[in-house]
């Protein structure tokens, strides 16, 4: 697992060049396709890439999914900053 290093409120995450999330139809789920690899995304790493277009801030990503889970931003807030740390160390989300 990734070591937590903390995202700042305005960072705005983005997929880099060459990376696309996209739904699965026949599979039924969503992935994370890279340049040779592809990540299966589960039901709440879904609703967190949803949100990743290159103009959303962290902070703006982290209101809409305490509302969607209704859970307050402390809570979520590791969790979330877990799973983008990680994408972006295997160059899937940038940072």
């Amino acid at each position: 697992m990734a070591e937590l290093r903390g995202i700042a409120d305005d960072t705005v995450p983005a997929l880099p060049r060459g990376v696309k999330f996209r739904e699965d139809k026949a599979r039924g789920r969503h992935v994370l396709l890279g340049p040779e690899r592809i990540f299966e995304a589960d039901p709440i790493a879904t609703e967190i890439l949803k949100r990743i277009d290159g103009r959303t801030t962290f902070k703006e990503i982290l209101g809409q999914l305490t509302q969607l889970f209704t859970a307050d931003e402390a809570t979520i807030r590791p969790d979330v900053e877990a799973l983008l740390t990680d994408l972006s160390d295997k160059q899937m989300v940038t940072l």
